[in-house]
């Protein structure tokens, strides 16, 4: 769940008990100027402590954090695609696989490799290390390992970020 998917669930929860955006600011501690920015998706952040007052105020229960949702993203497909959007060969997520797993790159994607540690959302690349390490039956440390072995052999620009 996201801040705008909380911004619409405490608008319909409010309009559902009768609640003015001034009443429920008042009742949570919130600014009127904060609960409308929130209810409107114009906040970038809000602070767990703050949503929780808003969410408790309104009987809103927050799901447990867990990885369901993570783990049916296919993070090697994405990790692929995005390593291979300025190249005509395309890296696929068997051979990424096989480079996140190993920490050996073959020629025809040093690139690729160099562009996904550079470029890539951080997320993204946390996405194929946790799938790599499944599919390959490999503690994930020995996979970041090899991500950080990749980022000095290749010099990336952000080989600090995975050592």
């Amino acid at each position: 769940m996201n801040l705008i998917d909380i911004g619409h669930a405490v608008r319909a929860r409010r309009t559902e008990l009768g609640l003015s955006q001034s009443q429920l600011a008042h009742l949570s501690g919130l600014s009127r100027q904060t609960l409308v920015g929130l209810e409107n998706g114009a906040l970038s952040d809000l602070g767990v402590n703050r949503v929780g007052q808003v969410m408790a105020v309104l009987g809103l229960d927050s799901p447990a954090p867990d990885t369901l949702a993570r783990r049916k993203k296919r993070g090697l497909w994405m990790a692929a695609k995005t390593a291979s959007v300025s190249y005509a060969r395309e890296l696929g997520p068997e051979t990424l696989e096989k480079v996140l797993a190993s920490g050996d790159v073959p020629p025809p994607f040093t690139a690729h490799l160099t562009h996904l540690l550079d470029e890539a959302p951080v997320p993204v690349v946390v996405m194929a290390v946790e799938e790599t390490a499944s599919r390959a039956h490999l503690p994930p440390r020995q996979v970041w390992r090899n991500v950080a072995k990749l980022a000095e052999s290749l010099s990336v620009h952000r080989r600090a970020l995975w050592a």
